[in-house]
């Protein structure tokens, strides 16, 4: 599929809702092959109430992909990041100042979730995604969480500019991650 095919929809927290079957459907679709697909804590319910609990949070934003067919493919979304989040709290002195500083102003995203459908991947759909949510939220910081194993995402990140701060678990029953920043252009 050309790049130009491709249509990126943003979705405020209730138009979220009004496709939550969709978005769910992408991340099974995604999920559905190991290490996750065993795991308790990938499963498409879990997903499904972790985003419904994202929607609520300040800043929540959702954009999807969709071919020209208006078949969804992929999706991104993320809120403001909350100064007191326990993950982002306990990388404690490995936190850049000026990133913690921008955290406590508001001013960090924090990219939850960026995922394409399988067969559609290395075709620059998540990074359209990923831009364009970022460009759309005029914050100077992103973070993001990544499983070190997960490639080509892991791997992406590096290569678009986020830096490793640490690894933090999300909860207890959750696997290992690399906490990840970005600065952010400036915005115009």
């Amino acid at each position: 599929m050309p790049i130009a095919e491709l249509r990126l929809e943003r979705h405020t927290p209730d138009a979220t809702i009004e496709v939550l079957d969709d978005l769910v459907d992408v991340y099974a679709q995604v999920y559905n092959v190991p290490p996750y697909v065993d795991d308790p804590f990938f499963t498409p319910e879990m997903f499904r109430d972790r985003l419904r609990l994202a929607t609520e949070m300040p800043g929540f934003e959702c954009l999807s992909a969709q071919t020209g067919d208006g078949s969804m493919i992929g999706l991104v979304h993320g809120v403001t990041l909350p100064a007191d989040r326990a993950w982002w709290v306990s990388l404690g002195a490995l936190r850049p100042a000026e990133l913690a500083e921008a955290t406590a102003a508001g001013a960090v995203g924090w990219l939850r979730e960026l995922m394409v459908l399988p067969g559609h991947g290395r075709r620059g759909v998540g990074r359209r995604l990923h831009d364009e949510w970022i460009a759309g939220r005029g914050q100077r910081w992103t973070t993001l969480t990544c499983i070190p194993d997960n490639e080509p995402a892991h791997g992406a990140y590096l290569r678009w500019g986020y830096k490793i701060m640490g690894q933090i678990k999300h909860a207890d029953d959750s696997p290992v991650y690399d906490a990840m920043a970005l600065p952010n252009p400036p915005v115009a």
